[in-house]
């Protein structure tokens, strides 16, 4: 239950600047395998994220908040296939964040607390290596100068991906 109630408050936190509280209805939470997926309304306009927390964590910190991927839909703006990544701490400025899976390396930029593709390519091209990976690495500094590994499990990943898909007519577009 902790890792729904973490996905749902990051979600819905980092996607749209809202609280549960925000939402007009109970989101709807769905569980496949490491990854959850999430469908909800927020002033009137439906959002389907789904979303994952690290099963290994490492780095020399002290404290680190929440860590999560979500990948988001927001059909009233257009808006599919938006990979996130909330770092749990402030990114160092300026710095990138790797994501590996298999042989594959990708880059992110950063801002604050967050990281993101440059690109809707490069958002695509994450999701189908996800979709065929078995884990993902991702690799960040923060701005104390911590480099942090996060591994995530990818089992589930293309059930909960399709499951937002449908939820949010991601098909038809």
């Amino acid at each position: 239950m902790g890792m729904i109630r973490s996905i749902i408050a990051i979600g819905l936190a980092g996607l749209v600047g809202a609280t549960v509280a925000r939402a007009q209805e109970m989101p709807s939470v769905q569980r496949f395998d490491a990854w959850e997926s999430v469908t909800a309304s927020v002033d009137g306009k439906k959002i389907c994220y789904m979303g994952s927390v690290p099963g290994k964590s490492e780095g020399d910190y002290r404290r680190r908040d929440k860590t999560a991927i979500l990948i988001s839909h927001r059909p009233e703006e257009k808006s599919f296939d938006v990979i996130s990544v909330e770092a749990g701490y402030t990114y160092k400025q300026g710095s990138d964040v790797t994501v590996l899976i298999g042989g594959a390396t990708f880059t992110l930029y950063t801002d604050g607390g967050y990281a993101w593709a440059d690109d809707a390519k490069t958002d695509r091209a994450l999701i189908e290596n996800m979709k065929r990976g078995r884990s993902m690495v991702i690799k960040g500094i923060s701005s104390r100068g911590t480099i942090t590994t996060d591994t995530y499990s990818l089992v589930g990943f293309t059930a909960a991906y399709g499951a937002i898909g449908k939820a949010c007519d991601a098909g038809s577009r």
